[in-house]
């Protein structure tokens, strides 16, 4: 049975995936997890292969002394970029190109 405590808590939560660079074996990214993991209320798990920390954070908590603990334990950290939108317009010339481009392929 989950605490009232337990659940009041991941109400006021928040999650994040950063990007982690200059790992270069499994024991770098155990490093980086025991730091996120040494502030209060933090849970993360870092993945050595996919290069990210998946964290879980109270709300008092910003997400820049996430990435200040990931820089002191001498690691690089950042939020991933959002891949850009397509406007309505974008993905129309978006088609053509490829509807041009297959036909040149049948021809």
């Amino acid at each position: 049975m989950t605490s009232p405590t337990a659940v009041d808590n991941a109400a006021n939560s928040s999650s994040v995936e950063l990007a982690i660079t200059g790992m270069t074996c499994a024991s770098c990214a155990s490093r980086i997890e025991k730091k996120l993991n040494k502030i209060d209320g933090v849970t993360a798990t870092v993945n050595y292969a996919t290069e990210k920390a998946k964290v879980t954070f109270p709300d008092g908590v910003p997400v820049e002394e996430l990435v200040a603990a990931v820089e002191n334990a001498g690691y690089a950290a950042a939020l991933p970029s959002r891949p850009a939108r397509l406007t309505p317009s974008t993905r129309m010339r978006k088609h053509r190109r490829t509807a041009i481009c297959a036909s040149f392929a049948r021809a």
